[in-house]
């Protein structure tokens, strides 16, 4: 009986995540269906733009000067022991470009702005205005969920690229200001060794698909909140979760396609 239930019991927790998945789909199709209606409002997406992107910032440039400081400092530890401290920049470039920093400003976009949309429409929920949008005979989903989509997906390579740069200038703080590493040898290495396509655009569409990955699950798990402060907390802390582990699987996904066969 105890082995019963127990499958009984995820066999119900599967099947209700793959309910999950299916609505999730069905709530992304819908936002596409209606992004037009946003795209005439082009000023929602804007003001959405401010909240999403130019509020995460601080966090993104913090985080990314100090995660290229310590790769810097890593870096040139490990290749001080076969004598290629000069090719410090092509390590930290690369690290930043193809994987910190499309990750890191992912998980730091999860945190920061993802759950900020999950508790504002699920609090928009729980007072009632979405059903008060309804009534009205205005589509919520067109009103306030398609602006801020498009705002997350526009925000999440640019807050990939900010990192990355920051970073690389970290490094090169740490590695060439502090520790003495040839300016020319930095500069010059990093700039043959990094490639448009192989890197910087890989890493741009990376940061791409981890932008709707992050925005989708913000913002279905906030408007498939219960309307209750129980259940907007919760949906914010499974907004984080879920989005960070779907930043990482998608990772390996796109790392193995990109990489995979060279």
């Amino acid at each position: 009986m105890p082995a019963a239930k127990t499958i009984r019991v995820i066999g119900h927790r599967a099947i209700n995540a793959v309910w999950r998945i299916g609505m999730a789909t069905r709530f992304f199709f819908l936002i596409l269906l209606y992004s037009g209606n946003s795209f005439r409002r082009f000023h929602l997406i804007i003001k959405e733009l401010f909240s999403t992107g130019v509020m995460s910032l601080i966090i993104i440039v913090v985080a990314g000067l100090f995660v290229g400081m310590v790769l810097g400092l890593q870096g040139y530890e490990t290749l001080k022991r076969y004598g290629s401290e000069s090719a410090l920049g092509v390590m930290v470039a690369l690290g930043l470009v193809r994987e910190l920093g499309p990750v890191v400003a992912a998980l730091l976009f999860a945190s920061r702005a993802g759950s900020a949309m999950t508790a504002e429409i699920g609090l928009m929920k729980a007072t009632e205005q979405i059903s008060a949008m309804e009534m009205m005979a205005v589509n919520p989903v067109a009103r306030i969920v398609a602006p801020r989509f498009w705002a997350g997906v526009v925000s999440m390579p640019l807050l990939a690229a900010l990192f990355s740069a920051v970073g690389v200038f970290g490094g090169y703080f740490v590695g060439v200001v502090q520790i003495g590493v040839d300016e020319g040898s930095f500069w010059s290495q990093m700039q043959a060794a990094v490639d448009f396509r192989e890197d910087i655009l890989n890493g741009v569409i990376k940061s791409f698909v981890f932008g709707m990955a992050v925005t989708v699950i913000a913002l279905f798990e906030g408007y498939d909140a219960p309307p209750t402060a129980e259940g907007v907390s919760g949906a914010t802390t499974r907004t984080v979760v879920q989005s960070s582990l779907a930043i990482l699987m998608l990772d390996f996904v796109l790392t193995a396609m990109m990489f995979g066969g060279n």
